[in-house]
């Protein structure tokens, strides 16, 4: 049953989507993850349903991108690692978010971070931070 309610739901048009979803994902994309916290937040404490912990591991790596702007290694990885174990349960695409690409490159971007280490997190190419995509 909740494989087909997931189904449909990925074949939902951007327009269905809850308001508070969409508004989070755009300020997800351009960067303003405080923003993006704020409408997936209330979004993610709004919905009932299964599906308001994709809204919860996208909000946790936007998190974690937040604190990897400030210099903050641990909160970074912390939450990265955190939010793609969230997003795992939703690949590949849920409510028309390409998941798996999701967990794929922000996966990328937490095994760059570890390799760098505390001591060197300025040096990550924040070019590598990756979008939320639809499909």
């Amino acid at each position: 049953m909740a494989a087909a309610v997931e189904a449909a739901a990925a074949k939902e048009t951007l327009e269905d989507l809850p308001e508070l979803f969409r508004r989070g994902i755009e300020e997800f994309n351009r960067g303003e993850y405080y923003e993006c916290h704020e409408y997936l937040e209330e979004a993610w404490m709004q919905e009932p349903g299964r599906v308001r912990f994709l809204y919860q591991g996208i909000l946790q790596v936007g998190v974690g991108f937040y604190h990897l702007q400030n210099g903050n290694w641990r909160g970074a990885t912390g939450l990265l690692r955190n939010g793609i174990a969230r997003l795992k349960e939703f690949e590949p695409v849920t409510l028309s978010v390409d998941v798996a690409r999701l967990v794929r490159e922000c996966g990328r971007c937490l095994e760059e971070l570890e390799k760098l280490g505390r001591e060197r997190v300025g040096e990550f190419d924040q070019k590598r931070v990756p979008r939320v995509e639809f499909v």
